[in-house]
């Protein structure tokens, strides 16, 4: 049984097994105190052993921070403030040492501190799970992700997995891995290589969302994506995770709902089922953040168009290290203005420049604007990024070869406005981006496992 799980039974003297990794131990004159935790919830257990004989004594030598251990007893109500239940412990089993110094070739357990730099902990991801905040950050994803799937699913949605490798750019950035099998020799010639053509890892699900949208009405993926940007900062992940739901029949109106509706839901969730961890994040990783959280999953989204949104920015420009102006790509600075300064609350953007915007975002009939959105939030800035996707073929054509690229290469995707075509539209979350939002974690490299950025693919 985990530990949360005895946590939460009265004591009657029952027996109990409890197995996790020692946090600490404590030796007084006739009693031995040992704090296990099992990863389960934030609380560990205490174990209280007697004075142990000469039969336990190899075991008590080798109960050291972060060992293994089996402990069995009966659980008891607990004298000491602050736990209400323990085991007066009668065994001790340990099944994994954790040397506290140098034994032989192995290095001494280097989580033997209670407090260790963000900086240090990324540097043994494999292990930073055992700590307070990477236990919390890793419950709080698990949390999430069922709240995005139950969200979905509440409304009907499909889940869809949509390919890892792809021969198409949906960005039209071209900030894609190369996923190839020719030498060095051999390179550039596509024809010989394993799928007879230029393939990359993805960049997003949603071209292949629409596929399916146009047929099911309503999916959303949720997988891993990849950009291959050569930066080094707090915000990027070459390796990331994306929710990308696709609705046919609906506009950017009913695009813009939607988002709102998902938004407060997966907070509210993280309010309602990660009440310890977000406790936890208020105290030790941001103060106020419960009440931050609390008002965006209460508040009414302010919308409000780019033209007019850089206009109220180019009024306070002297504040800005990027001087705002209409065509430009808001910065996190500009985002957070709007947010924290101007409306006060989470607010929704729309109506972009088309330069700035992707190839299948509906034009404007200004022929100057597409129909996109993007969702801001305080504290962060961008947290989604949406649009109505163009359904007339002609213009979509022309939007393709603006961007530099072949129709004939979305051939494909152009099918969907030559037979049956009809109004649509979806956004993309940044799943690391929700996690940092609601935990507080200052750094996108902290709210996922295996951190892969430029310069780092290893653990």
């Amino acid at each position: 049984m985990l530990i949360k799980n005895i946590l939460t039974q009265s004591p009657m003297s029952q027996d109990v097994e409890i197995y996790g990794w020692v946090r600490t131990k404590r030796e007084m004159k006739n009693l031995v105190f040992v704090e296990v935790n099992d990863g389960s919830c934030f609380a560990g257990i205490q174990a209280t052993f007697n004075e142990p004989d000469e039969t336990l004594a190899n075991e008590f030598a080798s109960l050291t921070t972060g060992a293994s251990v089996k402990i069995t007893g009966k659980l008891v109500a607990s004298p000491a403030s602050g736990q209400a239940v323990e085991v007066a412990a009668v065994s001790l089993a340990v099944l994994g040492k954790a040397p506290a110094e140098t034994d032989g070739d192995i290095p001494a357990y280097p989580l033997q501190k209670k407090r260790h730099s963000l900086e240090f902990l990324r540097e043994i991801a494999h292990l930073r799970a055992r700590t307070n905040t990477f236990g919390a950050v890793a419950r709080l994803r698990s949390s999430m992700a069922f709240a995005i799937h139950r969200f979905f699913k509440e409304r009907d949605f499909q889940y869809l997995h949509t390919p890892i490798i792809t021969a198409g750019d949906c960005e039209g950035a071209g900030a894609m891995f190369q996923v190839t099998t020719l030498s060095a020799k051999e390179a550039g010639q596509w024809a010989k290589d394993f799928f007879g053509k230029q393939t990359f890892l993805t960049v997003s699900g949603q071209l292949e969302a629409e596929t399916y949208a146009m047929a099911l009405s309503r999916v959303y993926t949720f997988g891993p994506t990849f950009r291959a940007e050569n930066s080094n900062t707090a915000r990027h992940l070459a390796e990331f995770w994306m929710v990308e739901p696709e609705a046919a029949f609906a506009d950017l109106k009913d695009n813009m709902d939607l988002a709102e509706e998902f938004l407060k839901y997966i907070i509210k969730s993280a309010l309602e089922e990660c009440a310890d961890e977000l406790a936890f994040f208020d105290t030790h990783v941001e103060k106020g953040i419960i009440e931050s959280l609390g008002q965006t999953a209460n508040a009414k989204f302010t919308h409000v168009t780019y033209t007019d949104a850089v206009r109220e920015l180019e009024k306070n420009k002297s504040l800005f290290e990027f001087e705002p102006r209409w065509g430009c790509d808001l910065q996190s600075e500009h985002e957070k203005f709007l947010t924290e300064k101007i409306a006060g609350g989470p607010v929704i953007v729309t109506d972009y420049p088309k330069e700035i915007k992707a190839f299948y975002m509906k034009l404007n009939d200004d022929n100057k604007t597409v129909r996109a959105m993007d969702v801001l939030v305080p504290r962060l800035g961008e947290i989604i990024g949406g649009s109505q996707r163009e359904d007339d073929y002609e213009k979509l054509c022309n939007r393709i070869k603006e961007a530099g690229m072949s129709p004939k290469d979305y051939s494909w995707y152009l099918d969907l406005r030559r037979y049956g075509t009809a109004p649509h539209a979806g956004f993309g979350l940044g799943f690391e981006r929700l996690i940092q939002y609601i935990s507080g974690m200052a750094n996108i490299r902290d709210v996922i496992p295996y951190p892969r950025a430029a310069g780092q693919a290893g653990l």
